[in-house]
């Protein structure tokens, strides 16, 4: 049985979360195989994706616990207790909602809210929150991640939006203790045609730059 603080130390050493935001779920599946094949084993489905509960189950169900099942886009505590139900190893949000965090806390799950500003971080950490997912984080950029950390160093962020593979490591080298990439990573074409080697090329790339990152600043 993992513990909470295990699975964050999981998602901390991979320093890359998938997120899987896709229209077609028969798609989930060749996804979640291609990624991990490449050494991607945290995923993110967001609650957006078609019969999201159901997917995060028998993927939760097939892979075992060697690797990170989430779910993202929760925004309410039902959605929550439905995905933990359902095997989900974390929860992901894209703002800061109280019942969330009390929610995912309370069952012992790690949580992310979505933060903008430096007060809802420290607010949604006051809360319970483990990882501070910083959202939109293209809009904020890395410069904002030095600042808040500077007199914030016990904040763990994590940005999502406007991370690809090719800068993944320029926002660990920032303070990041990991990214979330989604769009960047699959692409419409790429999930449409399923496109194995274009997806496969896109994860090593992501991943290889988070670790030259995490070589360079230790």
């Amino acid at each position: 049985m993992r513990t909470r603080d295990l699975i964050i130390q999981q998602l901390e050493k991979q320093g890359a979360v998938a997120v899987v935001r896709l229209s077609d779920p028969d798609a989930v599946g060749w996804v979640a195989d291609t990624l991990i094949g490449e050494g991607m084993h945290a995923l993110e489905i967001t609650l957006t994706v078609p019969g999201a509960i159901g997917q995060i189950k028998e993927l939760t169900s097939r892979l075992g616990d060697d690797h990170l099942v989430g779910a993202g886009s929760v925004l309410t505590a039902e959605d929550a207790a439905r995905a933990i139900d359902a095997g989900a190893a974390y929860i992901v949000s894209p703002a800061t909602v109280g019942e969330v965090i009390e929610c995912a806390a309370s069952r012992g799950v790690p949580v992310m809210p979505g933060c903008f500003t430096p007060t809802e971080a420290l607010r949604a950490h006051s809360m319970g929150a483990d990882i501070i997912k910083v959202f939109p984080a293209d809009v904020v950029g890395m410069p904002f991640f030095k600042a808040v950390l500077a007199p914030m160093p016990h904040l763990r962020l994590m940005p999502t939006g406007g991370v690809t593979p090719e800068n993944a490591g320029d926002w660990i080298r920032a303070g990041a203790v990991a990214v979330g990439v989604g769009s960047a990573l699959l692409g419409k074409g790429i999930v449409a045609e399923r496109d194995t080697a274009a997806l496969q090329e896109r994860t090593r790339t992501l991943l290889g730059s988070v670790r030259t990152a995490r070589e360079e600043t230790t």
